[in-house]
Order: C-alpha cells, then structure tokens, then sequence
C-alpha cells in the first residue's frame, strides 16, 4: 500500500493514539485519561516483544494495532503472538489500510518464529469478524472473560 509507513508508538503519540480509541466505532468511545496513558505506556515498555504500531500517511496517524509476542513452553517452545486494539481512522476506513496493517503484524509475528497469530473482537463487531475472516483467520474455539467485582475501600457501604 503506497505512502504508508509503519512505526512503533513514542509516548508523544499518546493524544493521537487516544483519539483513535475514542472513535465511537471503538470502545464505545471511552479512553482513559492522558496522565493514565503515560503511566500505562510506562509500564507497557517493559513487557518483552510488545509494542503498539501506528499506521501513518503523509505524516498523518490512520490507524494502529498493538502486537505481543508471547514466549511459550508448549509448541515446541515456539511463541504465539496476540494482536489487540486494531483501529483505523474514520476518515481513513474501507481503503485498505486495516488489511495493510494485519498483514505487517502477521510478517513480524512470523518473524519472531509465531507458531500462530490470535486475536479477539466483541461478539457483536460483526464488519469485524467478516474483516478477519476475509484475511484468513478462522474462528477457533471460545474466548471467556472474567470482569472483577469492585472491592468496597473501607468505610464505603457496598
């Protein structure tokens, strides 16, 4: 795909990455604060093999995914890699740009040695899933999640 370039996300690309999670289409339009973002860019640096990228054209961000590779003592010691928070500009949708990005995180995942690459979508994000699908990924078992129960702080009535 022509003029696009790829690069991992600096901490000055905070706002511009907030901005993509706050599209109504993502999320819900809920983001976090940018004082939270910093600290959790802080803490995201140390994870080995995890990066979110940034998608940009002429200079412009239009889109971005993040991307773990994930050691592994099962497989044959080979790693799996996880693909989150794919997301490309409103502005910028149905041109491309979504299936340029997919494919530069399968090449880096199969980089590292990836025996595959996962990722999860909300049930209900059907132009999603006929996305995925259309690049070739299959639905494959069942995803669960677990939301925690708040913890009353002491002095609170629960």
């Amino acid at each position: 795909m022509t003029g696009l370039i790829l690069r991992k996300a600096v901490e000055v690309d905070l706002p511009a990455l907030l901005a993509l999670y706050g599209q109504s289409s993502f999320n819900n339009g809920r983001t976090v604060s940018l004082d939270v973002a910093r600290e959790t860019f802080g803490r995201m640096a140390l994870y080995p093999d995890f990066a979110v990228y940034l998608a940009e054209r002429d200079g412009a961000v239009v889109g971005t995914f993040a991307l773990m590779v994930i050691d592994n003592l099962a497989h044959w010691g080979m790693p799996s890699a996880l693909v989150e928070n794919v997301v490309v500009a409103e502005g910028a949708q149905g041109g491309g740009i979504g299936r340029w990005m997919m494919r530069e995180a399968f090449r880096m995942a199969e980089a590292k040695g990836a025996y595959k690459v996962a990722l999860s979508s909300n049930i209900r994000s059907e132009k999603a899933h006929r996305f995925y699908e259309s690049l070739g990924f299959e639905k494959y078992g069942f995803s669960f999640k677990l939301e925690p129960v708040p913890v009353p702080v002491e002095g609170e009535v629960a």
